[in-house]
Protein backbone atom coordinates (compact mmCIF):
# COMPACT_ATOMS: atom_id res chain seq x y z
CA UNK A 1 0.00 0.00 0.00
CA UNK A 2 1.58 3.39 -1.27
CA UNK A 3 2.26 6.00 2.16
CA UNK A 4 0.10 8.36 1.53
CA UNK A 5 1.24 12.42 2.77
CA UNK A 6 -1.39 14.24 4.81
CA UNK A 7 -2.66 15.97 2.17
CA UNK A 8 -3.27 12.62 -0.37
CA UNK A 9 -4.75 11.38 3.18
CA UNK A 10 -6.90 14.48 3.22
CA UNK A 11 -8.01 13.93 -0.68
CA UNK A 12 -8.82 10.25 -0.06
CA UNK A 13 -11.53 11.23 2.46
CA UNK A 14 -12.59 14.16 0.65
CA UNK A 15 -13.19 12.03 -1.57
CA UNK A 16 -15.18 9.01 0.21
CA UNK A 17 -16.60 11.12 2.61
CA UNK A 18 -16.48 15.10 1.97
CA UNK A 19 -19.06 17.78 1.53
CA UNK A 20 -20.15 16.54 -1.72
CA UNK A 21 -21.47 13.23 -0.54
CA UNK A 22 -22.21 14.29 2.74
CA UNK A 23 -24.47 17.46 1.99
CA UNK A 24 -26.62 15.33 0.15
CA UNK A 25 -27.70 13.33 3.31
CA UNK A 26 -28.43 16.12 5.36
CA UNK A 27 -30.40 17.91 2.86
CA UNK A 28 -32.88 14.58 3.28
CA UNK A 29 -32.88 15.21 6.95
CA UNK A 30 -33.00 18.97 6.17
CA UNK A 31 -36.55 18.23 4.62
CA UNK A 32 -37.81 17.05 8.18
CA UNK A 33 -36.28 18.82 10.77
CA UNK A 34 -35.84 22.36 11.37
CA UNK A 35 -32.34 24.40 11.09
CA UNK A 36 -32.06 24.51 14.85
CA UNK A 37 -32.55 21.15 15.20
CA UNK A 38 -30.16 19.98 11.77
CA UNK A 39 -27.31 21.75 13.04
CA UNK A 40 -27.57 19.48 16.47
CA UNK A 41 -27.69 16.93 14.52
CA UNK A 42 -24.52 18.17 12.36
CA UNK A 43 -22.67 18.42 15.44
CA UNK A 44 -23.55 15.43 17.53
CA UNK A 45 -23.00 12.72 14.02
CA UNK A 46 -19.74 14.74 13.43
CA UNK A 47 -18.37 14.17 17.05
CA UNK A 48 -19.00 10.57 17.28
CA UNK A 49 -17.71 10.74 13.61
CA UNK A 50 -14.42 11.56 15.14
CA UNK A 51 -14.44 9.34 18.24
CA UNK A 52 -14.90 6.32 15.66
CA UNK A 53 -12.71 7.28 13.44
CA UNK A 54 -10.11 7.68 16.63
CA UNK A 55 -10.23 4.51 17.73
CA UNK A 56 -10.59 3.12 14.26
CA UNK A 57 -7.63 4.38 13.10
CA UNK A 58 -5.44 4.34 16.39
CA UNK A 59 -6.32 0.39 16.95
CA UNK A 60 -6.10 -0.55 13.04
CA UNK A 61 -2.86 -2.59 12.89
CA UNK A 62 -4.77 -4.36 16.08
CA UNK A 63 -7.83 -4.84 14.88
CA UNK A 64 -6.99 -6.17 11.97
CA UNK A 65 -4.22 -8.49 13.34
CA UNK A 66 -7.20 -10.10 16.26
CA UNK A 67 -9.55 -10.89 13.64
CA UNK A 68 -7.35 -12.05 11.58
CA UNK A 69 -8.44 -9.59 8.39
CA UNK A 70 -6.56 -9.16 4.85
CA UNK A 71 -6.41 -6.28 3.03
CA UNK A 72 -8.42 -7.50 0.22
CA UNK A 73 -11.14 -9.04 2.69
CA UNK A 74 -11.58 -5.96 3.93
CA UNK A 75 -11.61 -4.18 0.63
CA UNK A 76 -14.19 -6.98 -0.77
CA UNK A 77 -16.49 -6.40 2.43
CA UNK A 78 -15.89 -3.00 2.50
CA UNK A 79 -16.90 -2.47 -1.23
CA UNK A 80 -19.99 -5.03 -1.31
CA UNK A 81 -21.94 -3.55 1.55
CA UNK A 82 -21.05 -0.07 -0.30
CA UNK A 83 -22.40 -1.18 -3.47
CA UNK A 84 -25.27 -2.85 -1.67
CA UNK A 85 -25.76 1.22 0.06
CA UNK A 86 -25.58 2.80 -3.38
CA UNK A 87 -28.16 0.57 -4.94
CA UNK A 88 -30.82 1.32 -2.26
CA UNK A 89 -29.83 4.98 -3.11
CA UNK A 90 -30.68 4.59 -7.21
CA UNK A 91 -33.75 2.55 -6.14
CA UNK A 92 -35.07 5.35 -3.51
CA UNK A 93 -34.71 3.55 -0.47
CA UNK A 94 -32.79 4.90 2.00
CA UNK A 95 -30.88 1.90 4.09
CA UNK A 96 -29.99 1.85 7.53
CA UNK A 97 -32.64 4.72 7.98
CA UNK A 98 -36.00 4.34 9.69
CA UNK A 99 -38.46 4.73 7.54
CA UNK A 100 -40.52 7.87 6.20
CA UNK A 101 -40.35 10.30 8.82
CA UNK A 102 -43.04 10.88 11.37
CA UNK A 103 -44.73 14.15 12.41
CA UNK A 104 -42.64 14.82 15.15
CA UNK A 105 -39.12 13.77 13.82
CA UNK A 106 -36.99 14.37 16.70
CA UNK A 107 -32.61 14.71 17.26
CA UNK A 108 -31.78 11.02 18.06
CA UNK A 109 -33.81 9.74 14.64
CA UNK A 110 -32.07 12.36 12.86
CA UNK A 111 -28.11 10.75 13.80
CA UNK A 112 -29.51 7.27 13.57
CA UNK A 113 -30.27 8.19 10.12
CA UNK A 114 -26.56 9.22 9.45
CA UNK A 115 -24.80 6.14 10.76
CA UNK A 116 -24.75 4.47 7.34
CA UNK A 117 -23.95 7.28 4.97
CA UNK A 118 -21.37 9.29 7.41
CA UNK A 119 -20.95 8.57 10.89
CA UNK A 120 -19.98 4.65 10.17
CA UNK A 121 -19.49 4.70 6.44
CA UNK A 122 -18.26 1.71 5.08
CA UNK A 123 -15.80 3.27 2.38
CA UNK A 124 -14.66 5.08 5.08
CA UNK A 125 -14.36 3.23 7.34
CA UNK A 126 -12.50 0.67 4.88
CA UNK A 127 -9.90 3.73 3.83
CA UNK A 128 -9.06 4.42 7.25
CA UNK A 129 -8.51 0.61 8.71
CA UNK A 130 -6.20 0.11 5.40
CA UNK A 131 -4.00 3.14 5.45
CA UNK A 132 -4.04 3.29 9.63
CA UNK A 133 -2.69 -0.38 9.16
CA UNK A 134 -0.43 0.17 6.59
CA UNK A 135 2.49 1.03 9.31
CA UNK A 136 2.78 0.46 12.93
CA UNK A 137 4.23 3.83 13.52
CA UNK A 138 1.94 6.14 15.97
CA UNK A 139 2.56 8.87 14.01
CA UNK A 140 1.56 7.78 10.43
CA UNK A 141 -1.34 6.49 12.27
CA UNK A 142 -1.61 10.26 13.87
CA UNK A 143 -1.43 11.62 10.16
CA UNK A 144 -4.32 9.42 8.57
CA UNK A 145 -6.49 10.10 11.52
CA UNK A 146 -5.75 13.57 11.46
CA UNK A 147 -6.83 14.17 8.17
CA UNK A 148 -9.82 12.14 8.48
CA UNK A 149 -10.75 14.67 11.41
CA UNK A 150 -10.30 17.49 8.85
CA UNK A 151 -12.72 16.14 5.94
CA UNK A 152 -15.48 15.91 9.45
CA UNK A 153 -14.69 19.49 10.22
CA UNK A 154 -15.24 20.26 7.06
CA UNK A 155 -18.50 18.39 6.48
CA UNK A 156 -19.64 20.22 9.53
CA UNK A 157 -18.79 23.83 8.73
CA UNK A 158 -20.47 22.84 5.06
CA UNK A 159 -23.99 21.78 6.89
CA UNK A 160 -23.76 24.89 9.49
CA UNK A 161 -23.09 27.44 7.23
CA UNK A 162 -25.60 25.99 4.43
CA UNK A 163 -28.41 24.58 6.78
CA UNK A 164 -30.98 27.27 5.67
CA UNK A 165 -30.25 26.57 2.17
CA UNK A 166 -30.45 22.98 2.19
CA UNK A 167 -33.90 23.16 4.35
CA UNK A 168 -35.42 24.96 1.15
CA UNK A 169 -34.46 22.32 -1.31
CA UNK A 170 -36.86 20.94 -3.26
CA UNK A 171 -37.83 17.25 -2.33
CA UNK A 172 -37.64 16.40 -5.89
CA UNK A 173 -34.03 18.11 -6.59
CA UNK A 174 -32.65 15.89 -3.17
CA UNK A 175 -33.81 12.67 -4.62
CA UNK A 176 -32.80 12.87 -8.56
CA UNK A 177 -29.11 13.87 -7.16
CA UNK A 178 -29.35 11.02 -4.61
CA UNK A 179 -30.01 8.55 -7.24
CA UNK A 180 -27.09 10.02 -9.55
CA UNK A 181 -24.48 10.17 -6.36
CA UNK A 182 -26.54 6.13 -6.11
CA UNK A 183 -24.81 5.24 -9.27
CA UNK A 184 -21.39 7.21 -8.85
CA UNK A 185 -21.53 5.13 -5.28
CA UNK A 186 -22.05 2.08 -7.10
CA UNK A 187 -19.25 2.50 -9.34
CA UNK A 188 -16.88 3.27 -6.55
CA UNK A 189 -17.85 0.08 -4.57
CA UNK A 190 -17.59 -1.94 -7.99
CA UNK A 191 -14.04 -0.65 -7.80
CA UNK A 192 -13.64 -1.66 -4.20
CA UNK A 193 -14.00 -5.42 -5.01
CA UNK A 194 -11.77 -5.24 -7.88
CA UNK A 195 -8.88 -3.96 -5.72
CA UNK A 196 -9.55 -6.72 -3.19
CA UNK A 197 -9.83 -9.57 -6.29
CA UNK A 198 -6.69 -8.35 -7.72
CA UNK A 199 -4.81 -8.31 -4.23
CA UNK A 200 -6.01 -12.05 -4.01
CA UNK A 201 -4.08 -12.52 -7.46
CA UNK A 202 -7.80 -13.17 -9.78
CA UNK A 203 -6.81 -13.10 -13.50
CA UNK A 204 -8.80 -11.20 -15.54
CA UNK A 205 -9.87 -8.11 -14.12
CA UNK A 206 -8.22 -5.85 -17.28
CA UNK A 207 -6.52 -3.07 -16.05
CA UNK A 208 -5.98 -5.03 -12.90
CA UNK A 209 -3.84 -7.22 -14.00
Amino acid sequence: MQSFTFSAAFITFFSVIGPPKVLLAFAGLAQAHPVRQLRTIALLSSAAAVVVGIVTGGTAPWLLDVFHISTPALQLAGGVIFFIYAVGLVLGMHLGSDGPHDDSPDTVSGVRELLMPYVVSPLAMTALLIEAAARYSVSWRSTVVGAYMAVIALDLVCVLALARVLRRTHHTTIELLGRLLGLLLAAVGVDLVLDGLSDLGVPGLGRYE
